[in-house]
């Protein structure tokens, strides 16, 4: 019986994808994705049946994937990052009814950011979307204001695009009244593939016309500071 394979590519370059992914596609008979990721895993999809859809496409592809599995081909639907985090494990298992279903995880953006920015994730963090595409937004201030009180360390995603131009600042405003001016903020842009961008700044420093929608932003906790140009959020042991 075919089998429906819900894979996490990682943030989009072919050596931070798990063994695992890798294998998932190589036994797929189709790849499903939206277009710029399955370019990003070039030949893995060479002689592979491919069907992709541009933005909002997902619940398109969703139904694609389950309709090639019925017919009896193993099908991979794959997801930038982790599946499970922002990607198509939700929908697929929502829709899915009759087929065998896989969740591969993958390297999510946020831990591949931390990576390159030093430490800033040693300690309780939340991971929040400001698109309200599908989240209203007060519904996602009130995460910004509950996430900020309880000092985490953030991990903004989809802080900025053309509709959405004021969301990363609005929330920038929000966490500044529980977090100091010079909490340090991680940028990277393209994390993880060709083009990467990081910087390093203060949460009074940020320059907004340097974030897009491929970017990833962290937040610092209170405790969190730069050494040596990295961020690094102590996770309290005797440092001597």
């Amino acid at each position: 019986m075919a089998k429906l394979y819900v894979v996490g590519i990682g943030p989009g370059g072919r050596e931070h994808m798990t063994y695992r992914a890798v294998e998932a596609i190589k036994i797929s008979d189709v790849i499903v994705g939206y277009t710029p990721y399955i370019e990003y895993i070039g030949e893995l999809v060479e002689d592979k049946e491919l069907f992709s859809t541009g933005m909002k496409g997902e619940i398109e592809r969703c139904k694609a994937a389950i309709d090639m599995v019925r017919s009896g081909k193993n099908t991979a639907i794959i997801s930038t990052g982790d599946a499970g985090l922002y990607g198509m494990a939700g929908p697929i298992l929502e829709l899915a009814e009759d087929i065998e279903v896989e969740i591969i995880p993958g390297v999510t953006a946020s831990f591949s950011a931390a990576a390159e920015l030093g430490s800033p994730i040693m300690h309780d963090y939340a991971s929040i979307s400001l698109s309200d595409l599908l989240t209203p937004w007060e519904v996602i201030e009130n995460r910004l204001e509950k996430a900020a009180d309880a000092d985490f360390v953030i991990a903004i995603y989809n802080p900025k695009s053309k509709g959405r131009k004021d969301h990363l600042e609005k929330a920038v405003n929000i966490i500044s009244n529980y977090r100091k001016g010079e909490t340090p903020v991680g940028i990277v842009k393209n994390s993880g593939r060709a083009g990467r961008e990081i910087i390093i700044t203060t949460l009074d420093n940020i320059d907004y016309k340097k974030v897009d929608m491929l970017s990833v932003l962290i937040i610092g906790n209170s405790n969190s500071y730069i050494k040596n140009n990295k961020i690094i959020t102590p996770r309290g042991y005797n440092i001597k």
